[in-house]
């Protein structure tokens, strides 16, 4: 399934399950800012909308509503992403929207939420960056779950493996964390046959040097 067909189905199902304000502040609310955010940036990384929920309502710190622009719920996970550009949160914000804009961002941290403010320039014109921040800050939430037979350094390992995001080496995985080669080699064939990494092959030996991950982030979640 593609980005759009996804990306409709997702949106029909959050307004289909949504009544009064809370319908109608998301079908204001999903604007261009937030669809750029979904298809050049979480839809490459994940491939899919599981867990992340649009204008997602939450009560501020005088119990009035207020809305996320996307909020990423799993388990005890919490990040809540806004979207920003300069003129509508900086050039026609006087100083009593910015301070209240400051107080929303630290009650969110008060509620769990991890607080990520992206800048839509960066969508328009470097997503690339977006996409390296929000996977080198999620990447040990969704790396470190205790799903049964990973241990600490498998978890440790992939999370590696997931930042770099290019083919590693046994030599890379020793000196990281200190481990000798053999021990680095046997983590890694390990992780190979629980279908989280893969041997590339080079050569007419069919030599293993290299070893990358498979699939998106997401499928690199240890729950």
């Amino acid at each position: 399934m593609g980005f759009e067909t996804a990306h409709e189905q997702w949106l029909l199902d959050h307004l289909q399950r949504r009544t009064g304000e809370r319908r109608s502040r998301l079908q204001r609310g999903h604007g261009h800012g937030e669809r750029l955010f979904l298809e050049r940036v979480w839809w490459p990384l994940f491939g899919n909308f599981d867990h992340l929920h649009p204008e997602y309502e939450v009560p501020d710190w005088r119990g009035r509503p207020y809305f996320i622009d996307f909020a990423w719920i799993r388990g005890s996970c919490k990040f809540a992403f806004e979207i920003k550009g300069y003129g509508p949160h900086v050039q026609s914000m006087d100083r009593i929207r910015f301070r209240r804009e400051l107080n929303r961002e630290t009650f969110l941290q008060t509620l769990g939420f991890r607080v990520v403010s992206i800048p839509y320039d960066d969508l328009e014109e470097s997503p690339e960056t977006t996409r390296f921040l929000i996977k080198s800050l999620m990447a040990p939430y969704i790396a470190s779950g205790g799903a049964n037979g990973f241990s600490l350094v498998d978890r440790e390992v992939l999370k590696f493996a997931m930042l770099a995001d290019k083919p590693i080496r046994p030599i890379e995985i020793a000196r990281e964390f200190s481990l000798s080669h053999r021990t680095a080699v046997k983590i890694l064939k390990r992780l190979c046959d629980k279908g989280k990494l893969k041997p590339v092959v080079r050569g007419e030996g069919r030599r293993i040097a290299r070893y990358e991950r498979v699939g998106s982030l997401e499928d690199e979640a240890l729950w």
